[in-house]
């Protein structure tokens, strides 16, 4: 049994999952978000980045920037590097794409800010 904390709303919900005949059971959960949510953590488990790199010619040093779609959380550190030597020159509006291909996932990174 694996114990997770719901991420799905602010109640934070205490989650035990429990692999039974190839599925998942879920307890703890306070609405059906949390247990569909559960059973996704132990599948394949996914996240948003959020991040920022360098801008020239711009009020600011750093853009932020976010993954547009959750990326599988095991490939977090290659997409983080792929920001490395991004380096934007303003004018960048909000939504435009940083990377669009993050490690092959078809899920780009977009500027979270105009700048």
């Amino acid at each position: 049994m694996t114990e997770i904390v719901c991420i799905v709303c602010p109640k934070g919900c205490h989650l035990n999952v429990e692999e039974t005949a190839g599925d998942y059971r879920v307890t703890g959960q306070g609405c059906e978000r949390g247990e569909a949510y559960g059973c996704e953590e132990m599948r394949n488990p996914t996240r948003i980045i959020t991040s920022t790199v360098k801008i020239t010619g711009a009020a600011h040093r750093r853009c932020p920037v976010k993954t547009k779609y959750a990326i599988p959380k095991r490939l977090i550190p290659d997409a983080m590097r792929l920001l490395d030597n991004i380096e934007l020159a303003s004018p960048v509006m909000e939504g435009d794409i940083v990377v669009d291909n993050i490690c092959g996932t078809g899920i780009p990174f977009v500027t979270t800010r105009s700048l």
